[in-house]
């Protein structure tokens, strides 16, 4: 396992944990990251990423991707 934002431009992974507060868990299942599910990395720029996850694309800051584990 490791933090989505050690992810390669254009792998597809699985989320295999999304760690955090009970509140930042919640916000990230409403945009889409849920466990066992798909996800992929657009873009990144700095540690913010945008990833393709339930056929939307997302923008995400690094402190939220460092808590999406795939």
């Amino acid at each position: 396992m490791m933090p989505l934002t050690l992810a390669d431009q254009g792998e597809e992974l699985i989320i295999r944990k999304i760690g955090g507060s009970g509140e930042t868990r919640r916000f990230l299942e409403g945009l889409g990251f849920v466990v066992g599910g798909n996800i992929t990395v657009v873009s990144e720029n700095g540690g913010n990423v945008i990833v393709k996850v339930k056929e939307s694309r997302v923008a995400v800051s690094k402190e939220m991707a460092m808590r999406v584990m795939v």
